[in-house]
């Protein structure tokens, strides 16, 4: 039996963008029977133990996902050899991640990256925000791992 692929959601608290992706990616991920366990976490430890945000909850159960389950926490040393993809909100995480990654630096992406060839476009924080900042973040982060999707299902 093939061994289970990783793939890990970063943002910076993990309790808005990463929750959202995690939750987008293994509804998909359940939908399509793969092998691929999903995880989150972010580059700051505030919320560590926490639930997400109450509007990304609120979001995805508009979509019929409950993320209810997940809790917030930091990123660790041993998820860089751990997980085999590491998926990231934004440029800040990005560099935040690779300047920890112990040459492990291959595995950090951009999330958005496979929809905007190769543009470094970045998932927007709502957390600050009002309106529709959690659709936004949905809608993108809906089209990103419909992307994770087809490369997994064309084994990794």
């Amino acid at each position: 039996m093939k061994k289970e692929y990783k793939v890990l959601m970063v943002c910076l608290g993990n309790i808005c963008r990463s929750p959202i992706a995690e939750g987008l990616l293994q509804h998909k991920v359940d939908h399509n029977r793969l092998n691929v366990a999903v995880d989150s976490c972010g580059t700051g430890g505030w919320h560590a133990g926490e639930l997400p945000d109450p509007r990304s909850i609120e979001k995805m159960d508009e979509y019929g996902i409950d993320i209810r389950a997940q809790r917030s926490r930091k990123i660790r040393e041993t998820d860089f050899d751990e997980f085999d993809l590491i998926y990231c909100m934004d440029k800040s995480n990005l560099s935040n991640l690779r300047a920890i990654a112990k040459g492990n630096e291959n595995k950090v992406r951009l999330i958005l990256n496979p929809n905007t060839f190769g543009k470094n476009e970045e998932v927007p924080d709502p957390y600050y925000g009002a309106g529709d900042g959690f659709e936004l973040v949905y809608q993108q982060l809906d089209k990103a791992t419909d992307s994770i999707i087809e490369e997994l299902k064309k084994g990794h």
